[in-house]
């Protein structure tokens, strides 16, 4: 069989993708725990991935924020949505977060956890706790 010069270009090209996604260094991931609420009563969690150039350590994914406390009648309310977050050198990280449409940020300087504040359209800002595993 006679190849065309496309078909040796495009198994070569074929060729290096393959070996590149052989020793591509794998995306960093982590999981991220946090307490909402002046009582801590909403739970989040989430698995993040890395999303952006290393200098910056940014990391994106699903969260859900869990309703925990005593005070649920019907069971516990749930919310679902997004995080992007960004870490930075000086022991602080801010994010963005949707949470069932709407938009919040978060911002907080790193102690034993990650102690910051956040903030959603519409509604008063609240402590918020995160651990980042």
């Amino acid at each position: 069989m006679r190849r065309t010069p496309w078909r040796n270009g495009a198994a070569a090209s074929l060729g290096a993708v393959a070996l590149w996604l052989c020793h591509a260094p794998p995306l960093a991931a982590m999981e991220i725990l946090g307490q909402a609420g002046v009582l801590g009563e909403w739970e989040l969690t989430g698995h993040l991935t890395e999303s952006g150039p290393d200098a910056h350590k940014q990391f994106s994914g699903p969260l859900k924020m869990k309703h925990v406390g005593i005070c649920t009648q019907d069971g516990p309310d749930e919310r679902a949505g997004e995080i992007r977050l960004q870490l930075t050198a000086d022991s602080q990280v801010t994010a963005e977060l949707v949470l069932d449409g709407a938009p919040c940020t978060y911002n907080a300087r790193k102690t034993h956890n990650y102690e910051g504040t956040l903030s959603c359209e519409g509604r008063a800002p609240v402590p918020l706790l995160v651990w980042l595993k």
